[in-house]
């Protein structure tokens, strides 16, 4: 753990990744066996596409699901802070229905559709059937206004 550099007025609500609320969540039911991360690993709090059985946050399409914290993802960097990265050949979870904390690079309003990057899964909100160049619409939508950059959740339901 790194040394303490800042002091919060309020705790933070939750860290990317987190459940959003209690909601029924279901999981990708991988073809044989568990599916494990691809080269470079998988980032916690992100979209994720499956091939086979290995997990990557880049692809092509709509994303399989969701990548939710529950703690997998391990730090081998000696004196690093922390990490939210599962490493290459590690078990991981991907939830195609649920409740998520996530954060958005762009403002995100309630209703507003979830897109994921082709490039690394992080999310920016716009309209339904918008197009957002090098992302992908998910039938995930917001279901909490935030500030680009902010934490949110976002729901697999209909809002």
């Amino acid at each position: 753990m790194g040394f303490q550099t800042t002091v919060n007025q309020y705790p933070a609500p939750a860290v990317e990744g987190d459940f959003a609320s209690a909601n029924p969540r279901a999981s990708v039911l991988p073809s044989d066996g568990i599916m494990v991360a691809a080269s470079g690993g998988v980032t916690v709090g992100r979209f994720a596409w499956v091939s086979g059985n290995t997990v990557s946050n880049a692809g092509s399409g709509v994303p399989a699901g969701f990548i939710h914290r529950d703690h997998q993802a391990l730090n081998f960097n000696l004196l690093s802070e922390a990490t939210m990265v599962i490493p290459q050949g590690f078990a991981v979870t991907v939830h195609n229905q649920g409740d998520f904390w996530a954060r958005s690079a762009t403002i995100a309003t309630v209703g507003q559709k979830v897109f994921a990057s082709n490039t690394d899964g992080t999310i920016k909100t716009d309209a339904a059937g918008a197009t957002v160049a090098g992302f992908t619409e998910t039938k995930w939508s917001v279901a909490s206004a935030g500030a680009a950059n902010e934490l949110i959740k976002i729901s697999s339901w209909v809002l």
